[in-house]
């Protein structure tokens, strides 16, 4: 009997040394994390970043009750005209070197408890830059608290058609912040989405899942975690899929954690990555280089779709662009 208490005593003290250890491992990895995400937020970028993150808020604050109606496909007319001579420069030169990319839609897919306020910058800025139909699509909050990203990738895929239907294009572009990204992603990989999206962009998306999505135990947040059936179903090998994939990640990221878990490889995807150091979160929509790096990707040729991957991540701080 002495014996077997014995056992039973070292058998739950080796659990308890490794839960103790594992714990430490945990901790440890997590202090990193936070503090690579302190050093970035403490450069002298980071500070501005910082600064963004907290006016982008309160500005979304103003905005989100704006972002709640829907917004209605309006192709710009002048693409139908093929008249450059009344547009501002900067939208002329677009559509006199490139009439494919300024007429190819821009469809835009926020993210989780978000609407299409997210985009109110870029949506603008896109248009300025003479992109003629650039439409945010919503799904609604209980859809993002209790949904499904299989089933909102397949209503992203009706609003794909429609879009399509309604501007006589055979192709889009979309342009995907956070969960938008992977509903997005979804919809080209899994859903034959490929065969309509050209481009897709995703900006702080959790390819690989994010530790916060365990702190709402929803069930949408649960296909968010590392290792969850949707995000293995997602890394299953699969035919190669015609979509060229431009992914945009920030070392400052306070939502995706780890940061590294918004980068994406993918033996059947063609991936063009690109890390910015002191971006937030929220405020990645409206970082002057992820516009920079969305027109650059939505106005490039298809040349690189037969290679996989696209080599090389690019690495960009404050100041690498100039926002004109």
């Amino acid at each position: 009997m002495g014996d077997a208490v014995r056992r039973l005593v070292g058998s739950w003290a080796d659990r308890v040394g490794a839960g103790v250890d594992t714990g430490r491992a945990v901790a440890g990895e997590a202090l990193g994390l936070a503090g690579g995400v302190l050093r970035a937020a403490a450069s002298p970028g980071g500070v501005r970043g910082v600064a963004v993150e907290a006016a982008w808020l309160a500005a979304r604050t103003v905005l989100y009750p704006w972002g709640v109606l829907e917004e209605q496909v309006k192709p710009d007319g002048h693409f139908r005209a093929y008249r450059t001579d009344h547009l501002p420069p900067r939208q002329r030169g677009l559509v006199v070197s490139s009439m494919e990319a300024a007429g190819t839609p821009i469809v835009l897919v926020h993210g989780i408890g978000d609407n299409r306020s997210a985009f109110a910058v870029l949506s603008g800025a896109l248009r300025r830059r003479g992109f003629g139909v650039v439409h945010a699509v919503n799904y609604s909050v209980l859809t993002a608290l209790t949904g499904d990203v299989r089933r909102s990738a397949a209503l992203l895929g009706e609003h794909v058609e429609r879009i399509c239907a309604e501007t006589g294009s055979d192709r889009v572009h979309v342009v995907g912040h956070s969960l938008g990204g992977l509903i997005a992603r979804y919809y080209v990989q899994r859903l034959d989405g490929d065969a309509r999206v050209r481009t897709l962009v995703t900006l702080g998306t959790p390819h690989l899942g994010t530790m916060t999505a365990y702190l709402v135990p929803t069930p949408l947040t649960r296909q968010l975690r590392p290792g969850s059936d949707l995000l293995s179903e997602l890394a299953e090998p699969s035919r190669p899929c015609r979509t060229r994939f431009v992914v945009v990640w920030s070392e400052m990221d306070q939502v995706v954690v780890p940061q590294r878990n918004a980068r994406l490889e993918h033996p059947s995807l063609v991936v063009e990555e690109h890390r910015i150091r002191d971006s937030g979160h929220l405020s990645l929509p409206v970082d002057t280089r992820t516009l920079h790096l969305i027109v650059s990707a939505l106005t490039r040729s298809d040349d690189n779709l037969d290679h996989p991957i696209v080599p090389g991540p690019a690495v960009f701080a404050a100041g690498d662009y100039d926002p004109a």
